[in-house]
């Protein structure tokens, strides 16, 4: 018995509305603004549509006139266009001009064609490879790739994927000093809360890789915390017609906690909040009245787009998968990541040692702050030789790993409190040196620094603040009259 022969099934396209568009251009170039931010040669299922769609866009950005005349030149020796009949093809696609209130939605139609072919491909890259799986291969490295694919597919409405004319990049940048010029603080990125961070910094910068690292006890995961935060509350968008939000200040916040469960790093926040030490509320000692406040603000809170990831032992693959979907879900204005080192790489780079696997964390990390368009604020830790030094403010060479880091990372600051320090160093009581240390005590107690020892976009230096250690919380410096600014 034989089989039946399996029917063939073109793939999704739209022909009509491919030659409709290419007339509706033709017709009136102006049309060729209402798809060009979101249309690329790549979208149309012809290969000659294709070719014309991208000459006529090069005629357009130099201010030159694009018909079936101006494009004969492109053309004469083009064969696919000799098997259509010649320069004459180019004329009956201007005799199929329609109207121009028609060209978007033509080119939303072959966009969607353009999106439904790639998921096929996709999925048959997926069913090839589940098949035939490669030695190294597992099952969760293709999911993560078929996610990553997906997701690359969900946001191709955003144009600039590789190359683009240099003037819109010049574009982006006007818009950019624009925003900032309009903001409170005239910051051109997120701010993170703290004034004088804010002022060395310019704010949390898109795409920027940051590096936040201290010796255990210095306050990371608090400073991390007040600026997520921070950015979660400051959040607000305004509603566009095309049916996407713009963010104007603040951002959602995604926070991934390796070492810290979810509860905990919500007290931290609550404490801080409500003024009570995150100690005594896990404790439950607390009064009638500040565990009124603390449901109040626990309240409030809830309402914060503020997401936290307490996995243990996550991969960078993973990492980057959670954090695509959690921007095509709910956008995304930040990342946090507490902390690198206890973040995994592939098999291959565990194998080849450490070194090579951080090295293999900070690239993903730095591609998905780029990839995403957010900043990434990664903690980290500091080798122990930092305790073997009489200054004990640390320094670039002092980060585990730190050719990598140091390499890939836009931004490195330090958290430093001499106060913790000075506590571990108290003489004896009565003498002379138990004086001079109590006056040194008193000028370090509750001040922290954030030194920044790199940053592309601007200088590095110190940034004096004040740290309450039972509210784990950051603040501006007090100044002479001045009261203290906080997070509110």
């Amino acid at each position: 018995m034989t089989q039946p022969q399996a029917e063939y099934v073109a793939a999704p396209h739209n022909s009509d509305a491919e030659v409709a568009l290419l007339g509706a251009i033709f017709s009136n170039n102006d049309a060729l603004d209402r798809v060009s931010h979101f249309l690329a040669p790549e979208h149309f299922h012809e290969p000659l549509h294709a070719r014309i769609f991208e000459a006529i866009g090069n005629l357009h950005r130099v201010g030159k006139l694009a018909n079936p005349i101006t494009l004969r030149t492109f053309f004469e020796n083009d064969a696919t266009m000799k098997e259509l009949g010649g320069i004459a093809y180019l004329a009956r696609l201007a005799a199929s001009a329609t109207t121009i209130i028609n060209a978007e939605e033509y080119g939303r139609t072959i966009h969607e064609t353009f999106k439904l072919r790639k998921l096929i491909d996709i999925g048959t890259g997926l069913v090839n490879e589940a098949r035939s799986p490669t030695l190294d291969g597992t099952a969760k490295a293709l999911v993560e790739k078929t996610e990553q694919e997906l997701y690359g597919l969900a946001d191709a409405d955003k144009y600039g994927k590789g190359f683009q004319p240099f003037g819109r990049a010049v574009t982006d940048a006007i818009d950019m000093a624009s925003a900032a010029y309009q903001r409170d603080g005239h910051l051109s990125g997120i701010s993170t809360g703290l004034r004088d961070l804010d002022e060395k910094l310019g704010g949390l910068q898109s795409s920027d890789l940051i590096i936040l690292a201290g010796r255990p006890s210095m306050g990371k995961t608090a400073l991390a915390t007040n600026i997520a935060y921070h950015v979660a509350k400051a959040y607000k968008a305004e509603y566009q017609v095309d049916g996407s939000n713009r963010v104007t200040d603040g951002g959602v916040v995604a926070f991934f906690s390796l070492e810290m469960a979810a509860e905990q790093l919500a007290t931290r926040i609550i404490s801080e909040q409500c003024e009570v030490s995150s100690e005594r509320i896990r404790r439950g000692k607390i009064s009638e009245d500040e565990f009124g406040r603390l449901v109040e603000v626990s309240q409030e809170l809830a309402k914060l787009p503020l997401y936290i990831d307490a996995t243990g032992g996550m991969t960078i693959g993973q990492l980057s998968s959670r954090a695509r979907r959690i921007k095509r879900q709910r956008g995304l204005g930040l990342i946090v990541v507490d902390y690198l080192q206890l973040l995994a790489g592939s098999r291959e780079k565990a194998r080849d040692g450490r070194v090579q696997e951080i090295t293999e964390i900070t690239i993903g990390l730095k591609s998905l702050a780029k990839e995403l368009g957010v900043p990434i604020i990664a903690l980290s830790q500091l080798s122990r030789q930092v305790e073997n030094r009489d200054d004990k403010r640390p320094q670039l060479s002092d980060l585990r790993e730190s050719g990598s880091i140091e390499q890939d990372a836009d931004v490195v600051m330090f958290v430093y409190r001499e106060e913790y320090y000075l506590l571990r160093k108290e003489p004896r009581p009565g003498g002379p040196e138990h004086i001079d240390w109590q006056e040194a005590m008193a000028k370090a107690e509750g001040l922290a620094e954030v030194i920044i020892g790199k940053q592309r976009h601007g200088p590095t230096g110190s940034v004096p603040l004040q740290f309450n250690a039972s509210l784990t919380r950051f603040q501006n410096l007090v100044r002479e009259g001045h009261v203290p600014e906080r997070f509110i």
